[in-house]
């Protein structure tokens, strides 16, 4: 578990060999002169020496990425390391070449949507549909095949860390699975996007509209006493962009003359956005009362009817730099504009960069990063190599190249607790987890077994708070630990009974039953191996631990392994046992702390 910060003083001593040559002379006269000047001898030519040829320096070899090394970084920007991936991903070259080459193929991949198989689903579903849950059901399905084996992994994993930012629920969505699922496909175009497009997406997605109610907000009207909904334009500032509070560039509080910290912007700037925000409905309609939500317009960004859009001046951010604080009265309406001017504003305050860059390094790599590597890659946001603004893919490659993401952890506070989402994805990825069916519809509620699911936050505030730091040394140190906020006594028995039993009850030897649904994991490899615990045990850490093992931890784990005795007198019985064997080890290892916390 993430203690308290070492403070670790890494002096770098160099030596300069400072090599001065000195020459000297004294001063001399010409001799007399003589009448009878001596015969004089011929010059002796010296013999050639031949030149020195200089030692060659050897090139320097760069260390090969290791198999823990690679475990790491793919744990880190996929749903999972594998051990193909692993040997892929080693392949590439050493240290310094490998993991730029990796990201730079991932960023060029197309992005594989989840909404074509969706639809899919729902063709394909029996008449009438009398059961919204089969709807949702589709779309968990899709979210699991591609998060377990979609080729553009690095996207699907910046998606998911975007959709715990910009956050919808599906609560208020559960009739609208089109509408959520390409919410998320949505995410995953614009993974490697810029950040200013990203936000005009989220902002105008029906998804988004339906679930912090911006899509049909209406102009203020004293006589029917309407005034604009603030719910969207709170929760655009304070969780999608800026926060409550002005940041330095590494992150850190911004202070005021009197030591307290500066709002990013007061009621009247939410106002200000709230009134931006009125005039959107359904794509399609042709006025703002008859606009309708139909499977087409589910994925289609909402649109503006003037008629509802306030035409009044409003109040938009103020900071240092920026070009525009009021937006001007415009009649006849002009909602568009006045959304381009609301949202430049937003993107353009100098808290975006840090807010975005640290979540993201939090969802990535560790929870506490340093100031430093907050201001690095807040320094790619500001400015790419091309000097743009927003380049997520830039700031994607900056974090998951940065010293601290690729340097042994030094201190016990590197690193982050693994969401129970991602460890459940890394196991099913490690052992090819799959369903007779063809399906990945999980045979649990994700929301309360792992007290996550895709898209079905409790709140706009994510599964967990990214400040979020339990009491005791971690709180004491200054530290976070946002996953822990999961960890319940409740949620921690429930976690570990999941890995119980897709260990003992859901792998292709032991299962029983008769659900082509259940997902099963594949253990095969274990079992031949389950005559000797130690082999066995060694395969497991391979699979999950990228070889890396406590002592105390593969003692454990092979005392268990041996507890079940392999004396079965027919085939099926002695399969059984050695099944047995595995699922010990497994359990074990895979409910341990080495496997939950990223390093």
């Amino acid at each position: 578990m993430v203690g308290s910060r070492s403070i670790i003083a890494a002096l770098l001593l160099a030596s300069l060999s400072l090599v001065s040559g000195c020459g000297g002379g004294g001063e001399s006269s010409d001799p007399p002169p003589v009448s009878n000047p001596p015969p004089v001898a011929p010059p002796v030519t010296p013999p050639v020496t031949p030149p020195v040829t200089p030692p060659v320096t050897p090139p320097v070899t760069l260390p090969a990425v290791s198999k823990a090394e690679a475990f790491r970084f793919l744990n880190q920007a996929t749903f999972g390391a594998t051990e193909a991936d692993a040997t892929a991903l080693i392949a590439l070259g050493n240290s310094s070449t490998a993991y730029a080459q990796w990201i730079d193929s991932q960023l060029g991949k197309p992005v594989s949507l989840q909404l074509p198989a969706v639809k899919a689903a729902y063709d394909a579903l029996p008449r009438p549909i009398n059961n919204i849950g089969q709807l949702q059901n589709n779309r968990v399905d899709a979210w699991y095949d591609h998060a377990l084996t979609a080729d553009d992994q690095l996207r699907q994993r910046v998606a998911w860390a975007l959709s715990q930012i910009v956050v919808i629920g599906q609560s208020p969505l559960q009739g609208l699975p089109y509408a959520t699922t390409d919410y998320y496909d949505m995410l995953a175009r614009n993974a490697f996007a810029n950040y200013r497009k990203l936000l005009e997406d989220v902002t105008l997605h029906p998804a988004m509209g339906t679930y912090l109610s911006m899509l049909g907000n209406r102009k203020p009207n004293a006589a029917l006493n309407i005034r604009p909904d603030e719910n969207y334009a709170r929760e655009v500032m304070q969780l999608f962009a800026i926060g409550l509070v002005r940041l330095n560039p590494d992150g850190s509080t911004m202070l005021d003359s009197q030591s307290q910290p500066i709002p990013t912007y007061d009621q009247s700037v939410i106002e200000g956005f709230a009134h931006v925000f009125t005039g959107w409905r359904w794509a399609g309609g042709t006025n703002f009362n008859n606009a309708r939500s139909t499977l087409d317009t589910q994925v289609q960004p909402m649109q503006a009817y003037p008629e509802q859009h306030d035409v009044g001046a409003k109040k938009i951010l103020s900071y240092p730099g920026a070009v525009m604080t009021q937006i001007p009265a415009r009649n006849p309406a002009q909602p568009e504009e006045d959304l381009r001017n609301a949202l430049d504003s937003l993107f353009n305050h100098p808290n975006v960069g840090p807010f975005i860059a640290k979540q993201l390094i939090q969802r990535l790599v560790t929870s506490n990063p340093t100031p430093a590597y907050v201001q690095r890659a807040t320094q790619v946001f500001n400015s790419n190599a091309q000097g743009v603004r927003g380049d997520l893919g830039a700031v994607v490659k900056a974090i998951l190249l940065d010293s601290e993401a690729r340097s042994a952890p030094l201190n016990e506070a590197a690193g982050k607790m693994q969401e129970p989402l991602l460890r459940v994805t890394q196991l099913w990825r490690a052992y090819d987890a799959k369903a007779a069916s063809g399906r990945y519809t999980p045979g649990f509620n994700a929301g309360s077994t792992l007290a996550q699911g895709p898209l079905q936050s409790p709140s706009v505030f994510n599964y967990y708070s990214p400040f979020f730091a339990p009491a005791g040394e971690i709180a004491a140190s200054n530290l976070v630990a946002p996953e822990l906020q999961l960890a319940t006594e409740y949620q921690n028995a429930v976690v570990t009974n999941f890995f119980y039993s897709q260990a003992f009850f859901r792998n292709n030897v032991s299962y029983t039953g008769t659900n082509t649904n259940t997902i099963l994991i594949n253990i095969d490899e274990e079992v031949a191996l389950a005559d000797n615990p130690a082999q066995l045990v060694t395969r497991i850490a391979d699979k999950l631990l990228g070889g890396e093992i406590s002592t105390p931890l593969r003692t454990e784990a092979q005392a268990l392994a041996n507890r079940i005795t392999l004396n079965g007198t027919t085939p099926q019985a002695l399969l059984t046992q050695k099944g047995q064997r595995v699922s010990e080890a497994l359990w074990l290892i895979s409910s341990s702390p080495e496997y939950a916390l990223q390093r």
